[in-house]
């Protein structure tokens, strides 16, 4: 799918209407919007206050959960009408990515944290910390519950990490290198990283997106050999720009 150019925060696919919800921000601006999954045709859109700057977003029945950068501030959406909405604080550091398993919302801020929050009191029940090979993975980012993991987005990355919400070991790493790759050699220059993360779940499919990236991809994984040593450095590199 083609996307209006923007700065994709989070997104999510409803496959009721076989629609998306994403938080943008471009160039100035956050907003809610309700896109069709197949033309890229915005259906809905609600325009955030100029002072908030719109990250993470989930789906938890028929309530949309977002929080804000820089700030402890959240809205929760009536998923029918955007137009309903009410504010909650939290207690994360910050707000960047969320995702539910239908129970309980999971939140990152920009650390190696990951907190499970409750979604009737919003008060964090747990947080666990990120790690792979002992050492802390730090700018956990945008997420999405998939089939009983985390994954998650590291920020200045093109790679996902799949996280284990119980301890938060990570215990693979998905490398989507190629596809930003393949944005710049087609001549879109102005592209920024990976961020986003869909699962359909009644479906079965994945889609990612990127900041600044002017397509939605539905992509299958393939296993491939990591590094002998099991370090990740060289496979998930900060991106140049950063």
């Amino acid at each position: 799918m083609t996307l209006r150019v923007a700065f994709v925060f989070a997104f999510l696919v409803t496959s009721f209407s076989k629609s998306l919800n994403a938080p943008i921000f471009f160039p100035e601006q956050s907003s809610v919007r309700k896109v069709d999954l197949q033309t890229g045709k915005v259906l809905d859109q609600h325009q955030m206050d100029g002072r908030m700057f719109g990250e993470g977003l989930t789906l938890l029945g028929d309530r949309l959960f977002q929080v804000t950068w820089l700030k402890n501030d959240g809205f929760i959406y009536d998923r029918h009408n955007f137009s309903k909405r009410e504010k909650f604080t939290h207690k994360m550091r910050d707000g960047w990515g969320l995702a539910t398993d239908g129970k309980v919302l999971f939140g990152s801020d920009g650390t190696s944290r990951l907190y499970q929050l409750d979604p009737v009191s919003l008060e964090v029940t747990k947080t666990v910390t990120v790690k792979y090979q002992d050492n802390e993975v730090s700018y956990i980012n945008e997420l999405e519950y998939i089939n009983g993991e985390i994954w998650a987005n590291v920020w200045q990355t093109d790679c996902i990490a799949r996280v284990s919400h119980e301890d938060g070991l990570v215990v693979s790493w998905i490398f989507l290198h190629e596809l930003r790759q393949h944005l710049l050699d087609t001549g879109y220059r102005a592209i920024d990283v990976l961020n986003g993360i869909a699962w359909d779940e009644e479906n079965q499919r994945l889609f990612v997106t990127g900041k600044l990236w002017p397509k939605l991809y539905e992509i299958k994984l393939r296993p491939i050999d990591g590094p002998p040593d099991g370090s990740i450095d060289k496979m998930c590199p900060r991106a140049s720009f950063y």
